[in-house]
């Protein structure tokens, strides 16, 4: 027996998140969940973060849910709190991650009649969850003690399903908000779930397994997803068939020297051969989430003829290319375990495929380095003096923008995990992500951040959540160097004072303010030389600016895809 709130819901709701799992709450204050906040706390089964800004915490709770695998719970008051973690949890639902959004909320009696902070909360995150229940304030009857334990374990039991991802439980709690009362914690009935992945037929494997043994021209393209050591392994045994082209993305972390893990290094290479079309496939297998290659899309979508296959849990029908013929339904690990298998001391076609894309690969490396060697100090030089200087077992989440898409022409790098927020791609919320990503990662956390994406997202410095546990790289180039590379708007007029730098960060200042350590480099040698102190550092947060000049980094960029 406890002593906690005497808000019956809030408590069945506390049992029943132990129940299913969750270990973390990242809650913001405010006085409607003040009971929610108070059963929450009262578990010691539960460890709970307070953040007041709940964009920002909602992206901590998906960086501590991507990093732990976990899910994790997110709780806020009623009203406009409820909308700004949007962001967050529709990043949430296109990457399958479980967040569990709590909001509190008044009776419906007092909804649309002038009462403060009251907008219409169930159904305000429709369409980025994958479901919502409302949960009544009284539970006066049996019937609504049922029915409340029903929905809660059944919202649950969806977040964690086959194909995970948000879910949005709205409490209705009525006035007085402050008393206590004795409670039994853990005596809400639990409904669990078998959560096995859904098998693969044999007759698919074998369908699969000839396709590859037969098929002169196989490609197999990964997208962002969590490391998977067995799913790796099979992938490099795939990598060996001569016919197979293995291609991954730096967030796919997946790694071999056998994969193409700079895809557009090697496009770029392959594009400019004698004959471009030898290194089209006639099959395509696709894993992962979306990918940041807009050119491999652009290239597979014109390909005539081509077979595409997706293996993955997903809701939907995935056809990025345009080809796809079948959508195998299953864990990425179990498929491709099934196929080597099966396709072990089988003969295979004769083929120089996967061959020459490796050495499109190489070629590309080749140039690259010759190319950044002889080059000036830009973004380019900084992002490879960077990455190559950083430990394998680095952790590293990239903001979208520039620092993703830099990451994608390094050659094979090799880190423990990287990440970047690619389900729907936006700037904001990139270091709260990093950040939740610290609270429950094995190691330090780098995150690799342009300076537009950092100053959406500078309400994360102010968490005391902050430690030195995250590191943070800024690439000071004059704000959104995308727009000056990207065809859309690179050659407009207005780019600079409508698209690029429509900002202003002072980064030293800001760093002092909260107490950071602020650490900057303006030129190679200076980056080669402030690196060692930044990764040393461990009494305290630490930012690193890198600042290059923007007009010479964008042509930079633009003279590497115009350029053998």
């Amino acid at each position: 027996m406890m002593v906690t709130t005497d808000k019956l819901n809030c408590n069945i709701l506390t049992d029943l998140l132990v129940a299913h799992g969750v270990k973390l709450v990242i809650a913001s204050p405010g006085s409607r969940n003040a009971p929610l906040l108070v059963a929450l706390s009262r578990r010691d089964e539960l460890r709970m973060e307070m953040v007041v800004d709940e964009r920002s915490a909602a992206f901590i709770a998906l960086g501590a849910a991507i990093e732990s695998g976990e899910p994790v719970a997110i709780c806020c008051t009623s009203g406009s709190a409820l909308l700004n973690y949007a962001p967050a949890v529709a990043e949430a639902f296109y990457r399958g991650i479980p967040l569990i959004v709590v909001s509190a909320d008044r009776p419906p009696e007092w909804i649309d009649q002038d009462d403060s902070q009251t907008i219409r909360q169930p159904g305000a995150l429709a369409g980025i969850v994958k479901t919502t229940t409302d949960i009544p304030c009284r539970l006066t009857h049996e019937s609504e003690k049922w029915m409340t334990v029903r929905e809660i374990n059944d919202a649950l039991a969806i977040a964690l399903s086959p194909r995970r991802g948000p879910v949005h439980i709205n409490i209705r709690i009525d006035a007085p908000l402050g008393k206590l009362t004795d409670y039994n914690a853990g005596q809400s009935p639990v409904i669990m779930t078998s959560s096995v992945w859904p098998s693969v037929s044999d007759e698919i494997i074998r369908e699969a397994s000839l396709a590859v043994t037969s098929h002169r021209k196989i490609m197999i393209v990964a997208g962002f997803m969590a490391p998977d050591t067995e799913l790796n392994e099979s992938l490099q045994r795939l990598s060996k068939l001569p016919g197979v082209a293995v291609l991954t993305e730096t967030v796919a972390n997946l790694h071999s020297p056998d994969f193409i893990s700079a895809i557009d290094l090697a496009l770029n290479q392959a594009l400019r051969d004698e004959d471009s079309s030898r290194f089209r496939p006639d099959m395509v297998i696709t894993l992962g989430g979306a990918l940041v290659s807009r050119k491999i899309k652009e290239f597979l979508r014109s390909t005539p003829s081509l077979i595409h296959w997706h293996v993955g849990i997903a809701e939907h029908y995935v056809d990025c290319f345009k080809h796809l013929s079948l959508a195998v339904k299953t864990s990425p690990s179990v498929f491709f375990g099934r196929l080597t298998d099966d396709i072990e001391g089988r003969a295979t076609v004769a083929s120089d495929f996967g061959k020459i894309w490796r050495d499109a690969f190489c070629k590309g490396i080749e140039f690259q380095e010759r190319k950044i060697a002889r080059e000036g100090w830009t973004d380019m030089k900084a992002f490879s003096t960077l990455l190559k200087s950083l430990p394998e077992s680095s952790i590293l989440h990239f903001s979208n923008g520039t620092p993703i898409r830099y990451s994608q022409l390094m050659g094979y790098l090799h880190f423990a995990r990287v990440d970047c927020n690619r389900g729907v791609s936006g700037i904001d919320g990139c270091t709260s992500t990093a950040l939740g990503a610290s609270l429950v990662a094995p190691s330090d956390v780098i995150l690799v951040s342009g300076d537009m994406s950092f100053q959406y997202d500078i309400a994360a410095l102010s968490s005391r959540l902050l430690s030195s546990r995250l590191k943070m790289v800024v690439a000071l180039n004059s704000g959104g160097g995308i727009f000056r590379f990207v065809e859309s708007t690179s050659r407009l007029p207005e780019r600079e004072e409508f698209f690029s730098r429509c900002m202003n960060l002072p980064l030293k200042e800001l760093a002092e303010a909260y107490g950071i350590r602020y650490l900057q480099a303006g030129s190679d040698d200076e980056l080669k030389n402030v690196l060692p102190i930044f990764l040393s550092e461990s009494d305290r947060p630490v930012i690193l600016g890198i600042t290059t000049p923007a007009e010479e980094s964008a042509e930079s960029l633009r003279s590497y895809f115009e350029s053998r």
